[in-house]
């Protein structure tokens, strides 16, 4: 079995749930301070990160990814043991194989290579990675580009390892992601019986006027890059459980996903006035998950194309669909950030599993977005 798959299966068989590392850093970190990098671990709260680098010049190209994992779900309904690393007709199964240890391995592998055979090369290469991408992402990502933007530690091009691709290895491209927005919002009433509606004020029947107006507005018709803004409602809940009362409140969890035709500032707005044109007692509390970003062009988005149809035969696609990803928080540094990892028909999912010639592929072409961007050659 090949180097990367044997790291994979490795990765794999520790128990990473997030926030849980389970040494998974340890190991990689081991490697690539065998290959000259410089290691800094920096833990906040329950969450483990690791940056690597090696060189100290610009330009700074970065592997950004996560060794934690969802929860396997139900054990028993597995073809095979979720942390027993499984060959299975060309596939290796279990968690995480996918979703995004298989990219890790490749990271760390394609950079053994490079490094082996370019010792000199230009600029400087660096790891980032958390065990807080699954969870929270409060004390992941984002609070390592915190530190390394007070000490103005500045990441060129940052590639995410994860599963972007649908079909075939590197099919896709993610170049950017939409922002994501989302509210909890409270509609107050006046609890009563039901037989006795003038004495009570129902808050689903007051709210479904301007849920419905919400669920019908065109916010934006997106760009070249981005769909349409999304909103869509998630969670609704009012009552207590009994058929003759009228609900004192209804609980309301919606989501934005925004393109860069419209700022975060501008749906808030929006739909603040909504809900007071149609006279409701309300609060709303937002939360922020994420802006939009996108690199539409560039040396990073180049080379991962190069690097694609050099191993592959096939020119990838630039999309901005999907879920958030880290990106979001290093995109605002100023970097150039794309995603290219594996297929992603099985992430999250029981019997989870990746393709073992695509992590093979994936290596290479990894080794040849470092040599694109990293040499002369």
């Amino acid at each position: 079995m090949s180097e990367v798959i044997n790291l994979l299966k490795d990765l794999i068989q520790r128990q990473s749930v997030t926030p849980e590392d389970a040494g998974c850093q340890d190991l990689m970190a081991q490697r690539l301070a065998d290959a000259g990098f410089n290691i800094e671990s920096m833990v906040f709260e329950d969450t483990t990160n690791m940056w690597a680098r090696k060189g100290s010049q610009d330009p700074v190209f970065c592997f950004a990814g996560h060794t934690d994992v969802v929860p396997t779900g139900p054990v028993g309904a597995w073809k095979t043991p979720p942390f027993v690393p499984t060959e299975l007709d060309g596939y290796l199964h279990g968690r995480g194989a996918a979703d995004m240890k298989g990219s890790l391995a490749a990271m760390l592998v394609a950079t053994e290579r490079f490094v082996k055979k370019h010792p000199d090369h230009k600029g400087s290469i660096a790891f980032l990675i958390t065990s807080d991408e699954e969870g929270p992402f409060i004390n992941g990502t984002t609070r390592v580009i915190d530190t390394l933007e007070a000490r103005n530690e500045k990441i060129t091009w940052a590639l995410v390892g994860e599963p972007s691709s649908t079909e075939k290895v590197g099919d896709v491209i993610k170049n950017g992601r939409r922002g994501s927005l989302s509210g909890d919002l409270v509609v107050k009433g006046i609890q009563g019986h039901v037989a006795y509606p003038h004495l009570a004020k129902n808050p689903v029947h007051l709210a479904a006027p301007a849920l419905t107006e919400l669920s019908q507005i065109e916010w934006d018709k997106g760009n070249e890059f981005f769909p349409p803004t999304s909103f869509q409602i998630s969670n609704i809940n009012a009552g207590t459980g009994a058929t003759n009362v009228v609900p004192g409140e209804l609980t309301v969890l919606f989501n934005f996903r925004y393109s860069t035709e419209v700022t975060a500032q501008e749906l808030v707005k929006k739909v603040h006035a909504i809900l007071d044109k149609h006279g409701l007692d309300y609060d709303l509390d937002w939360t922020y998950n994420g802006l939009p970003f996108l690199t539409d062009s560039g040396y990073l988005v180049e080379a991962a194309n190069k690097a694609v149809e050099k191993v592959a035969g096939y020119k990838p696609a630039l999309l901005t669909t999907g879920g958030t990803s880290d990106g979001r928080f290093i995109a605002p540094t100023g970097a150039q950030v794309v995603e290219l990892g594996p297929v992603n028909a099985t992430i999250h999912k029981v019997d989870e599993c990746v393709k073992i010639a695509d992590i093979e592929q994936l290596t290479d072409m990894y080794e040849i977005m470092l040599e694109a961007l990293l040499t002369d050659e």
